[in-house]
């Protein structure tokens, strides 16, 4: 008797262990085909708040020293921010895109406004967005990463005029 309940305890645990297995595998699949939840972005007056809210804490304690700038800065006398996007390498290489003040979410998913569809090129892989007069790109987390002039970049990067930046097999540059 408790040999046959030991073996029906068994079995019964064999096949809930076998389902977890199968819609583990099943998630899994969902979320490298669909991709993951769309993070809401924050508006602009939100991401002010944000920045205030880090930066009092931070005036109470010392400050460490501010890390150097990827890019020299621009040449004398005033020059125009860059106007559009130009796709130099991959699948849409020759595609000129309008800058507007918003920012420019590029990924495979349907709901950026730059679709690379790429094997190397995460659903939602980076955003491009104009900060305090200049264009940066933010990478989202991708797996493969994003690169400004072949540094991968890990936090928001300035993006001057006429630099390569690279996400998948695409590479694209910003003119004026």
């Amino acid at each position: 008797m408790t040999s046959e309940l030991t073996l029906l305890v068994l079995r019964i645990v064999f096949i809930v262990v076998l389902w977890l297995f199968v819609f583990f595998i099943v998630y899994a699949l969902r979320s490298d085909l669909f991709g993951q939840r769309a993070r809401k972005l924050p508006t602009d007056q939100q991401a002010a708040q944000a920045q205030a809210a880090q930066a009092a804490p931070a005036a109470a304690r010392p400050a460490a020293a501010p890390a150097a700038p990827r890019t020299p800065p621009p040449a004398s006398g005033v020059t125009s921010p860059p106007s559009r996007l130009v796709i130099t390498k991959g699948a849409k290489s020759g595609l000129e895109m309008p800058l507007s003040d918003g920012p420019l979410t590029i990924g495979r998913s349907s709901e950026s406004n730059l679709i690379i569809r790429d094997d190397y090129t995460s659903t939602h892989h980076a955003r491009l967005m104009l900060w305090n007069g200049q264009w940066v790109i933010q990478d989202l987390d991708s797996t493969n990463g994003t690169f400004v002039s072949g540094e991968r970049v890990s936090a928001p990067t300035p993006v001057p005029i006429g630099t390569t930046v690279t996400i998948g097999t695409t590479s694209f540059e910003l003119r004026r």
